[in-house]
């Protein structure tokens, strides 16, 4: 029997080898079971392999083929499912709101869950989500307001482009557009009245990207 981590990984290396024909990166592994190292992959991908669940590709570096899908799903996965089945039913989930984030200038970050936020299942289907409450006006013009909820998907890794949770030397955090350059983070607002901030790379955190917005009318 395999363990919850070892069974979800094994079906996200099968699935996107079937809808795009390629191996996903470690870190794409690494952020679809929310690990928080490459190491840990690693680990699961080796035992998987000694297993006889998945082979690597001769020639091809970081190449996985899966050989076999399991018999039996792991209870956690079960149990999983049937949360997941039971908030489909309800229509909504709750998640942990953690606080009030800036999107203007940066204010500490808030990680103590003091309440939770009930939103639409199919916003937080997949994945661990939080949710923070935004202050400032920095976002306006990619429709990001003073009083929104953002709902945040966990991870430490996003693209150019994506709007980001960024913790700036471990004290605070900011809602901005996320530009990697080199060495250098740029957190871009979508307000020409607020100028883009660079940080060497080292002093930013990624903590989540953005997922959705609820609003009160």
């Amino acid at each position: 029997m395999l363990t919850e981590k070892q069974y979800n990984l094994l079906m996200y290396i099968n699935k996107i080898n079937r809808e795009t024909g390629r191996c996903p990166s470690f870190d794409e592994m690494k952020d679809a079971i929310e690990l928080k190292s490459k190491s840990g992959i690693h680990a699961l991908v080796n035992s998987l392999a000694e297993r006889g669940f998945i082979r690597r590709l001769p020639h091809k570096a970081r190449a996985l083929e899966v050989v076999r899908l399991p018999r039996f799903k792991p209870q956690a996965v079960i149990d999983e499912e049937k949360k997941r089945e039971e908030a489909v039913q309800n229509g909504s989930v709750a998640i942990p709101l953690y606080g009030k984030i800036a999107a203007g200038t940066p204010i500490e970050a808030i990680a103590n869950e003091t309440q939770t936020v009930a939103v639409p299942y199919e916003m937080v289907a997949r994945g661990q989500y939080y949710a923070l409450k935004i202050e400032g006006d920095s976002m306006m013009e990619a429709g990001i307001l003073d009083g929104d909820t953002a709902i945040i998907r966990k991870q430490n890794q996003a693209d150019n482009g994506k709007i980001v949770v960024a913790l700036v030397d471990n004290q605070e955090a900011t809602l901005k557009v996320l530009k990697k350059d080199g060495q250098v983070v740029h957190l871009i607002p979508c307000n020409k009245e607020y100028k883009t901030k660079s940080f060497a790379s080292e002093r930013i955190k990624i903590q989540g990207v953005l997922s959705g917005i609820l609003r009160r009318y």
